[in-house]
């Protein structure tokens, strides 16, 4: 298994990542992403692999990647196609210097699910009105 993780250019946080996903779902299904360069290692990706977006300049949220296809852009020129999973799953912040592209991450050096980590943090012992108002701030 294999990840890539790739700038989010434009949308300003999550929501409106979310947002921009949600449309382009509706309007041209499946949800996916298209990059010029096409993975050589696709088969590794989806084999469990995620898509790790920065947002502001933070690794933010991930989405399951299931499936790379070869596509045209407008102009007929080649392009790889990213189906995503639509859920959007929140990750441990972790601020990340601007680059170009995409690039490969091996699982080892993943930012953790924020669910994982309140799990491993017991955050089941925390009082409800607290988990709530943690998972409203996207931090559980």
């Amino acid at each position: 298994m294999l990840h890539l993780i790739k700038l989010s250019v434009g949308p300003k946080d999550v929501g409106q990542l979310r947002d921009i996903q949600a449309r382009r779902a509706q309007e041209d299904p499946p949800l996916r992403h298209r990059t010029r360069m096409f993975p050589r290692r696709a088969a590794e990706l989806t084999a469990g692999g995620s898509i790790y977006w920065v947002v502001a300049g933070f690794v933010q949220v991930r989405q399951r990647l299931l499936e790379v296809r070869e596509e045209q852009w407008e102009d007929g020129s080649s392009c790889a196609g990213l189906v995503l999973d639509p859920e959007l799953v929140p990750v441990a912040a972790r601020q990340m210097k601007p680059f170009q592209g995409w690039r490969y991450l091996v699982p080892e050096a993943a930012p953790d699910d924020v669910a994982t980590m309140a799990e491993a943090q017991g955050a089941e012992a925390l009082p409800e009105r607290l988990r709530a108002e943690l998972r409203a701030l996207g931090l559980l």
